[in-house]
């Protein structure tokens, strides 16, 4: 039965290629929103943002450079007593940017795909919570009975300490999967990676590291959850600022840092790939005791190695075309290592560390 689970987690963690790949990142001063449409929805506005209602302001979103990162990075704005949402909702305000119908298929994701999402973010470190919600990201249903429920959910809330929370619906009800003290979070560069199957059985993953050093800061699995809400037509991701004006008095006005965003869908092996794969391709010693394996693929080329974990964590990228390869930072288990050559899969092979 493990071997089988191993078998039906390559099916999906796996890519043979990537079938869409979509980066949006800063690129200097001006033209800000010309920019985010031009990748999420061409010709189009992604964007929602109250300049409607704080007219003197102007634009909401703009890009300065960020000498941590040593790059440009979006600035997004909100405040709290001149913002709305959108000159619709005067209860809560909204900064965000999204995909949407008139988006690129590719960015829309439909039952049984998996698609990875990638972003960083930073926090003021004086950055204050509402008891109610103050969401920065959303994977959200359109069409269907429950679109009007985030399907996926990161909220901040005020609370002693104040918390970082994933939330979820199946449904029309949310519940919270994990919490985490928001303070770690705050005055940092957080470099987050969400991996999710798409589909009635379904699989999620989040994980949130310090960008400074890698530092593990939040993570969350699980490989058998509902991840199709009934009649949806698509899923779409949302990033930014919305939040609610219930408890305006615990409220300031803020700015939060965004960059780096990346949508990739992925299509996952076939079963006969793999078998044909597991034959051809030798790894010596697998299991791995020590520190170096050596890759005998004949008649394969690669230039690149990922390895990934269990669950779709991407451990390591290396660009090599060495058949040695240093193992030495992995932990023990069941990893699995993909052979590239430019943007092509050519091999696969599970690797198992002791």
């Amino acid at each position: 039965m493990k071997h089988i689970r191993i078998f039906s987690y390559i099916l999906f963690l796996l890519t043979q290629h990537a079938t869409a790949q979509v980066i949006l990142n800063a690129d200097g001063i001006g033209n800000t929103y010309e920019l985010i449409n031009s990748v999420l929805a061409p010709g189009n506005n992604v964007i929602e943002a109250p300049d409607c209602s704080h007219t003197p302001f102007g634009r909401h979103i703009d890009e300065i450079f960020d000498a941590e990162l040593n790059t440009n990075v979006f600035r997004f704005h909100i405040h709290a007593t001149e913002d709305d949402d959108r000159c619709i909702n005067t209860d809560r305000q909204r900064n965000e940017i999204k995909v949407y119908d008139k988006s690129p298929d590719n960015l829309k994701a439909i039952e049984s795909e998996t698609v990875i999402y990638k972003w960083k973010f930073k926090i003021d470190a004086g950055f204050q919570s509402t008891p109610n919600f103050t969401h920065i990201h959303q994977l959200k249903s359109v069409g269907g009975l429950y679109e009007a429920t985030p399907m996926y959910t990161l909220t901040t809330r005020k609370g002693t300490p104040d918390k970082l929370e994933l939330r979820y619906a199946e449904t029309s009800s949310q519940v919270t999967l994990k919490q985490t003290d928001l303070t770690v979070f705050k005055g940092i560069w957080v470099d987050v990676t969400e991996t999710i199957k798409y589909g009635v059985s379904g699989t999620y993953s989040l994980e949130m590291n310090k960008v400074s050093d890698g530092t593990s800061l939040f993570s969350y699995a699980n490989n058998a959850i509902v991840n199709w809400q009934t009649g949806a037509d698509f899923v779409r991701p949302k990033w930014g600022i919305y939040r609610s004006l219930i408890s305006v008095s615990d409220l300031r006005d803020e700015t939060m840092l965004f960059n780096n965003f990346s949508i990739e869908e992925v299509a996952p092996l076939s079963i006969d790939h793999i078998h044909a794969d597991e034959a051809r391709i030798k790894i010596s010693p697998n299991p791995v005791n020590g520190t170096y394996i050596s890759i005998h693929a004949l008649p394969y080329s690669y230039n690149a190695i990922r390895i990934y974990d269990h669950l779709g964590k991407l451990m390591n990228h290396i660009h090599t075309t060495s058949n040695t390869l240093d193992v030495s930072s992995l932990k023990s288990g069941t990893y699995f290592m993909i052979l590239k050559k430019d943007k092509n899969t050519v091999s696969s092979k599970k690797l198992i560390i002791k």
